[in-house]
């Protein structure tokens, strides 16, 4: 069977053009024009209408990319089983990262990765969190790496391992001798009452880290003075340490930024406030080995991180 023609549709549908559709497969313009309106002729419908520059989908069509996806799928499983079973090595893992977390496990997990398996290409992408959750569901990436929540049931997960978000402040904050030491805190604990009046640095409200602090705030009855919304972690962290405000950060990113000065960091919480980072992909689908062997090298990345 020809999958090609379910790739060229699937594709012009994704980037809405032929163009962008025919570099993507190395074929002419012309060439996948064509190939469309031999298909559309033998279905006897369209399968796009123009708009502009835009070639959007019919209702046939839509219906068309959608069994095209789930055949693609199926076929893309199948020829990953079949090489896992002849013990070739040989494929193509598309992972994704959030940004800030891309920046400091790539150099790591990579190489490591490379050695084991040379013969397979890695395609990586970078996002936010919900971002990543839906390309998992459309079949763009193999795995993506975030933290939880997830919101779709047909995306399953591997924990990798559990992190605290902490609250992090200049050492020269007023509030930063306040925190109060407990055996069940691996920080001082940060009573919420005593900086609900704060001026706040928050992550945009895609991002996982902000929903989670969100949800705090709501369940605290508290209506934060945001004074900075920013995707940037790095950039959070900094202006915190600065003076600029406070800010929220996952410890494990928190461990590999530098700063001029040494940050206050606290728990909050009841008594802290945890969330778990994972390994994301599709329910049901195989994996072959070899990603199962990438999220055991990440996974052994982050047990070194927190040993």
């Amino acid at each position: 069977m020809d999958f090609r023609g379910l790739r060229y549709i699937e594709a012009i549908a994704r980037h809405q053009s032929v163009g962008a559709a025919a570099k993507e497969h190395s074929v002419s313009q012309p060439t996948l024009s064509k190939f469309v309106q031999n298909l559309e002729q033998s279905l006897q419908q369209p399968l796009f209408r123009k708009y502009g520059n835009k070639f959007l989908l019919t209702y046939a069509g839509e219906r068309y990319v959608e069994k095209a996806k789930i055949i693609l799928a199926l076929k893309k499983e199948l020829d990953q089983e079949m090489s896992d079973i002849l013990g070739n090595e040989i494929g193509e893992l598309k992972i994704a990262f959030p940004i800030m977390r891309g920046t400091y496990m790539l150099p790591f997990t990579l190489p490591v990765f490379r050695k084991r398996f040379p013969n397979v290409r890695v395609i990586v992408h970078e996002a936010n969190s919900s971002v990543l959750e839906s390309m998992v569901l459309d079949g763009s990436i193999d795995i993506a790496f975030f933290t939880l929540p997830i919101r779709s049931p047909e995306v399953s997960y591997e924990i990798i391992n559990h992190e605290e978000v902490v609250l992090v402040m200049s050492a020269k904050h007023p509030v930063a001798n306040r925190g109060i030491v407990r055996s069940d805190c691996k920080y001082p604990w940060m009573d919420i009452d005593l900086i609900k009046n704060e001026a706040f640095i928050l992550q945009t409200q895609t991002q996982r880290t902000r929903q989670i602090t969100d949800s705090f705030f709501s369940e605290a009855g508290i209506e934060p003075n945001i004074i900075l919304e920013v995707q940037n972690i790095l950039a959070t962290v900094h202006l915190a340490v600065d003076g600029y405000g406070m800010t929220f950060v996952g410890e494990t990113h928190l461990s590999h930024i530098r700063t001029k000065e040494q940050p206050a960091c606290f728990s909050f919480g009841k008594p802290n406030t945890n969330t778990s980072f994972v390994a994301a992909f599709r329910r049901n689908v195989f994996l072959p080995e070899y990603a199962k062997e990438y999220i055991r090298i990440v996974r052994k990345l982050h047990e070194s991180y927190h040993s």
